[in-house]
């Protein structure tokens, strides 16, 4: 886990909720966040990066085993590739950190969040000056591997989210604007599901999350209406492609139906989302049932 926060990091830069000013003064139980993404890799010593946080530099930089090897060429990279689940900028950004690779970045990507990386936001247009980009396609449904890393299987699944905001069709979602990846061990079997963005559970990704050994879930926001009621925001979790955690049909209610071998972690917590105070009531009831809050640096093995 790279990157656990969701756009913004926590503490936020400028923001002054009651989790951001509490853990500036040192009166806040809690931990610094950055933005959301994650590494992950088989048997081999070649990861994918999935999804390329603003944070990026400073993630790879807190992980030894990302690093260049010792001893290895002069640019020295264990990146095999990168996936994107989506084209917002918090999974995104990331990409300008990593111009100066020496050979081409192999970046999957499913039709729309490509239209979006290179017309409201070009930065794989960008990166041609620089590093060069391969892009491979991602198709929901259909299963890929990415090069080097052969027993580590992808399986994309579209689900309900919005994309990003310069995408042409914000207001009106299409399928493969914004994807979750099961991910499985091809020796082993075992899945693990990652979502950062999720809107909807349905009964494709419901079905997915009950065969998973590990759910990494979207935990954004603990009520649907956080931002207006902070005064932050004019719209509900829902506006922003996010399914809040608590309520009917909440996240928390989804997560109740999986069966106790499943391990449940959420992932992309908003600056302002009270579980990210460790003595809250909301964090509480997350313990109580069974729900983890992920951090930056866990590592989780299949």
């Amino acid at each position: 886990m790279l990157g656990s926060a969701a756009g913004g990091g926590f503490p936020q830069w400028n923001c002054n909720c009651r989790n951001c000013a509490g853990w500036r003064a040192g009166t806040l139980k809690a931990t610094a966040r950055t933005q959301s993404s994650i590494a992950v890799r088989g048997a081999g010593d070649h990861w994918v990066l999935v999804n390329a946080s603003p944070d990026v530099r400073a993630q790879l930089a807190d992980c030894p085993d990302l690093q260049p090897r010792p001893g290895g060429p002069l640019r020295d990279s264990r990146l095999a590739g990168i996936v994107l689940v989506d084209g917002q900028v918090d999974h995104t950004t990331g990409l300008y950190m990593l111009r100066e690779a020496r050979t081409p970045w192999r970046v999957w990507c499913t039709d729309s969040a490509y239209a979006d990386l290179t017309e409201g936001n070009p930065v794989l247009g960008l990166l041609g000056h620089y590093c060069g980009v391969e892009r491979r396609r991602i198709e929901p449904g259909r299963e890929f591997v990415v090069d080097g890393v052969p027993d580590l299987r992808f399986h994309p699944l579209a689900v309900a989210s919005k994309p990003a905001p310069y995408s042409p069709h914000r207001e009106h979602p299409q399928p493969g604007d914004n994807v979750a990846l099961v991910l499985a061990d091809a020796a082993s079997g075992r899945r693990a599901v990652y979502a950062p963005g999720l809107g909807a559970v349905d009964e494709e990704m419901f079905a997915a999350m009950r065969a998973a050994a590990v759910v990494l879930i979207d935990g954004t926001f603990w009520s649907d209406d956080e931002m207006q009621r902070l005064g932050a925001s004019g719209k509900r979790a829902a506006d922003m492609g996010h399914l809040a955690q608590s309520g009917p049909g909440g996240m928390l209610e989804w997560l109740d139906r999986l069966g106790p071998d499943v391990r449940k972690i959420l992932i992309h917590i908003n600056n302002t989302n009270p579980i990210l105070d460790e003595e809250s009531a909301e964090r509480a009831e997350l313990a109580r049932r069974g729900v983890e809050v992920a951090h930056d640096g866990m590592e989780i093995t299949l």
